[in-house]
């Protein structure tokens, strides 16, 4: 097998992100982008070739029948010892190679969709720079060999996200937005590194494939109180990556940049990571702490909960898909976590039937992960061409576009079809298979997420109908000189949508005929299986959305909205909690100005100013008064030095004849 090449994926974006940071403002516009545009399909093109080479031309190991985990290289950075060392390398494994597929997918349409979008911006140099680091850092993330290597792109995604956040740095809000996201990560991060010194230390590696390491494998069980810790503390930096609640705060602030930085920050490995994280560490999860693995199911499924509920109100087109993304990180977080041990060994077993049941989630989760990508990466690009033709995130100055943008309205009820969970779209395929897997973990689970999934085709189509049916802002205000006639936007942005699209019916088409098993390719124990479609719960769920589907087109496909109204102003506190996310910002502004800073940061400041610093300022003082007080007798008069010479030697004598 040889893999000799990989290499080029990282190194190229790199190389494209030190050339236009360097020397991108000598270039025209067009010629940056066409580099940056150009390293990335040469990147993609080997991430598809790689991923081809592993999963069809190599395929499984005849012995085993499992993808085999190949490092295309890998050297020692620092060592500490034979077994714990810092590397940096290139691991391949199924998950991986999937994570590669998506990643330069999403990130090439992105590239291409930003000619148009970004066209005659300031900064479009700086802005392509900026996209191939973060490119280069999430690639990075997701092939590490170990797990300090991935903490490592893992911040340095964050690094990528603050700026491509705050590009728009004149305005306050694009800025704040920056800072609030990078800040609320780092500090999840903090528990991310605390957890990887703890597994470290205990288990000696900082590896995550324990298999083939039998001693390392009786440390871990001998710290069986530790690694649960450590890889909660783990989770909770996966946990502020992925806006799980109440980390959640930093991602709907994070709309403030760009609406092609939005795509890839939400349909690529940025928000994702955590449920990477979870999926890399699965075995052992599964098998040192399962508890610890079906904490994360409960938190995500409130976390699920909340973003449905909070984006049934919002009025911003990008802040609720922002919410509608951690809606679903919550179910591939909850996919992951409803997974057992199995009964027999305890571990992840090597058995069909355990992937069947048990382990279904695992396959489930990364399924939704490879399905949610396209699809919301076509609707954050969709939402970008009609702020493109409308100026504006608010639903107030849409309606009736499906008129003016026909294909921005195709792809963009097509993505939405696919989040509902309706048959032959790609998302019914993989919700369906974590709905099962919620079912066999508990039917309390299972009609939780079944009517979140409800919520999630509803507020989906309230958005589809605001901006596509409803009132047109447009036609409504014709006579309005400051008015522009809504236009579809130009081809480099509209086939980027239709590329995005036609990859979600088609996954959806195949999967829901079988055709394409994501099985074949992953699962919780390696082994190929074939799912099979349960039609009681997929009937059920596709009722389900059905329901929520109308439920949207009774209140908003009209121009006139007077049930949707009418709730409104019969609930009132209920809709501006919703609106306002249920005051978690300001919850947070409590805890932090009012609590943190007044009584912990305020005390400690004191303390610094005027018991640390007054400490340290005595002291010098004192030596200083000490100096001054004995400088005299360093006057140069030779005869002054006699005298106190003298003077001493006769002390001395008088003293030893006392004595």
């Amino acid at each position: 097998m040889d893999y000799s090449y990989v290499f080029l994926i990282l190194l190229l974006p790199a190389l494209t992100f030190v050339l236009l940071g360097l020397a991108g403002m000598k270039m025209s516009h067009k010629t940056a982008g066409l580099i940056g545009t150009s390293s990335l399909a040469v990147v993609t093109v080997l991430c598809y070739y790689t991923a081809i080479e592993y999963f069809l031309v190599n395929g499984r190991d005849a012995a085993t029948g499992l993808y085999p985990t190949v490092t295309a290289f890998d050297f020692t950075w620092i060592k500490f010892s034979e077994l714990l060392t810092f590397n940096l390398g290139f691991r391949i494994t199924p998950i991986s190679a999937m994570m590669l597929i998506v990643i330069s997918t999403v990130s090439l349409m992105v590239h291409i969709y930003s000619f148009g979008y970004m066209h005659g911006e300031k900064g479009f140099q700086r802005y392509y720079a900026f996209l191939s680091l973060f490119t280069m850092s999430m690639l990075g993330l997701v092939v590490a060999t170990n797990i300090f290597q991935m903490y490592l792109f893992w911040e340095l995604v964050g690094v990528s996200s603050y700026l491509l956040i705050g590009f728009y740095y004149p305005l306050h809000a694009a800025v704040a937005a920056s800072k609030k996201a990078f800040i609320v990560t780092r500090f999840a991060d903090l528990f991310f590194l605390i957890g990887i010194l703890f597994y470290s230390f205990y288990v000696g590696t900082f590896n995550y494939d324990l298999t083939a390491m039998p001693e390392l494998h009786q440390n871990v069980a001998g710290s069986a109180w530790v690694i649960p810790m450590a890889l909660f503390f783990m989770f909770i930096g996966g946990a502020g990556k992925s806006a799980m609640f109440p980390l959640h705060i930093w991602l709907p602030d994070a709309m403030e940049g760009p609406t092609p930085v939005s795509a890839l920050i939400h349909a690529a490995t940025m928000v994702v990571a955590g449920v990477y994280l979870v999926a890399s560490l699965f075995p052992i999860f599964v098998e040192f702490a399962p508890e610890a693995l079906h904490w994360i199911a409960y938190i995500a499924a409130f976390t699920a909960f909340y973003a449905a509920a909070v984006a049934c109100c919002q009025s911003d087109i990008k802040r609720v898909l922002a919410f509608s993304t951690i809606s679903q990180i919550g179910f591939m977080l909850v996919a992951l976590g409803v997974c057992m041990p199995c009964p027999e060994t305890g571990n992840v077993a090597m058995t069909e039937e355990y992937a069947d049941v048990n382990g279904l989630g695992y396959m489930a989760g990364m399924y939704h992960l490879f399905t949610h990508a396209m699809f919301k990466a076509c609707l954050f690009l969709g939402a970008g061409c009609i702020i493109h033709a409308v100026h504006s995130n608010e639903k107030m100055y849409m309606g009736g576009l499906r008129k003016y943008m026909p294909i921005t309205h195709a792809t963009f009820l097509i993505s939405c079809l696919a989040i509902a969970g309706i048959p032959f779209f790609s998302g019914f395929c993989s919700k369906d298979e974590i709905l099962v897997a919620c079912y066999n973990f508990s039917p309390v689970m299972g009609v939780i997420m079944s009517g979140i999934a409800t919520m999630t085709a509803f507020y989906m189509f309230r958005l589809y109908y605001v901006i596509f049916w409803g009132k047109s802002y447009y036609e409504s205000n014709k006579s309005n000189p400051d008015v522009h006639k809504p236009h579809e936007a130009p081809a480099v942005m509209t086939v980027p949508l239709i590329v995005l699209s036609v990859i979600t019916m088609a996954v959806g088409i195949f999967g829901t005929l079988h055709i394409f098993e994501f099985g074949d390719f992953i699962s919780a124990n390696g082994i190929a299986f074939h799912t099979h479609t349960n039609w009681t719960i997929a009937g059920v769920s596709t009722v389900l959305a059905i329901l929520g589907i109308g439920l949207a087109t009774y209140m908003y496909k009209a121009e006139e909205t007077p049930v949707a109204d009418m709730l409104a102003r019969k609930f009132p506190k209920l809709h501006r909690a919703a609106y306002k996310r249920f005051y978690m910002d300001e919850v947070w502004m409590f805890v932090t100005h009012k609590i943190i800073f007044r009584c912990i940061s305020t005390p400690l400041a004191w303390f610094d100013r005027h018991v640390v610093d007054g400490t340290f300022n005595f002291l010098a003082w004192g030596a200083n008064e000490g100096g001054e007080s004995i400088r005299g007798w360093q006057s140069g008069d030779v005869r002054q030095y006699v005298v106190w010479f003298l003077t001493g030697t006769i002390a001395l004598v008088l003293l030893c004849i006392c004595l």
